[in-house]
């Protein structure tokens, strides 16, 4: 099981069409257990993932806070070590968290004398001093997003994740596939109503002749499948790397590559949208009959283009990331000239 076969995977549960159950029922997890798989000592595995996996408990990944988003390194989740240095108290909050409603397991970045520490609070353990809140958004209330409240929770030091002090590291490790699993999903999507559409404007008559026989309907079908089919095979090349490279490799070659993969995914679901909207006419803004899956896709696409790193945040972290390489190439370029 590679990241070819989790594309496979998460293109499939998006099949359905309604983004936030998919999100609800693995999004969470998707997420915040394979930093816990990457990073986490022998010990935490065996005591977290099996039962994870098995369905009997579920995993959230909380980073985002009410003052920091896009910008990671500005949570105020903080710990506390004890007197004994066996635990850390931890308090904060955290916001947006997917799946956190169901969640046992949190994988929480929280700042610690040392730095950015990633550690897992185990709901159970913590009792009535961690708290989540349901929070209503546009795309779903199945998705279990959260608002969650961390006061004087105390974490034992084996529930750290990896080294303390290097959870930024881990975290950002963490986004790159977090990105490309959104793209994964959020693509198939788009093609789903490309599918919508297809199905409408052979069925749908309009004075007197089927809609696909509209020239200007058969060109919104052609911008929609060459945007869906672009992302699709930037989709597989960036996995087929993914095979192909380390774990170290991967971070430290296909951050921006990544970013622009879920950049262009946004983009494109944003014109499949207004387009949709615009061939299924009235249909596209009713909750049920022909048009449901069309109006569920206009009220979740727009999240994709926040959640994860917003688009402005990533295209900037990919030109970044070409700049950085650019300019060592130069370098390397003047010394060998030397």
């Amino acid at each position: 099981f590679d990241p070819f076969h989790f594309m496979i995977f998460s293109e499939e549960l998006r099949r359905l069409g309604t983004y936030g159950l998919t999100d609800g029922l693995s999004g969470g997890t998707s997420i915040g257990l394979p930093v816990i798989i990457k990073f986490g000592s022998e010990d935490l595995c065996r005591r977290i993932v099996p039962g994870v996996l098995l369905g009997k408990a579920r995993c959230a990944l909380a980073i985002s806070e009410p003052y920091a988003g896009s910008d990671v390194a500005q949570i105020r989740t903080y710990g506390k070590l004890t007197s004994d240095g066996q635990s850390y108290v931890v308090s904060g909050v955290k916001k947006w968290i997917t799946g956190g409603m169901f969640a046992r397991y949190f994988s929480t970045l929280v700042k610690t004398p040392k730095g950015h520490t990633m550690m897992v609070i185990d709901r159970e353990f913590a009792g009535d001093n961690f708290e989540t809140k349901q929070i209503y958004t546009s795309y779903s209330k199945a998705a279990g997003t959260s608002y969650v409240t961390i006061d004087n929770v105390v974490v034992p030091r084996e529930n750290i994740i990896g080294q303390e002090g290097k959870g930024f590291f881990y975290t950002m490790a963490n986004f790159n596939t977090e990105r490309w699993g959104m793209a994964c999903g959020g693509n198939r999507h788009s093609r789903l109503m490309v599918e919508e559409c297809f199905r409408w404007a052979m069925s749908r008559k309009v004075f007197s002749k089927a809609l696909i026989q509209q020239p200007v309907i058969r060109l919104k079908l052609a911008q929609m499948a060459a945007e869906v089919e672009a992302v699709h095979s930037l989709i597989e090349d960036i996995t087929y790397q993914m095979c192909n490279m380390t774990s170290s490799d991967i971070a430290k070659h296909l951050a921006g590559p990544f970013a622009l993969l879920k950049y262009k995914q946004t983009r494109t679901a944003q014109l499949v949208a207004d387009t949709t909207c615009q061939i299924f006419g009235g249909r596209a803004l009713t909750r049920s009959g022909m048009g449901v899956l069309v109006e569920k896709f206009q009220r979740s696409q727009k999240m994709q283009a926040i959640l994860g790193g917003s688009e402005e945040i990533l295209a900037d972290l990919a030109m970044r990331q070409a700049v950085k390489s650019v300019g060592k190439g130069e370098r390397a370029k003047k010394l060998s000239r030397l």
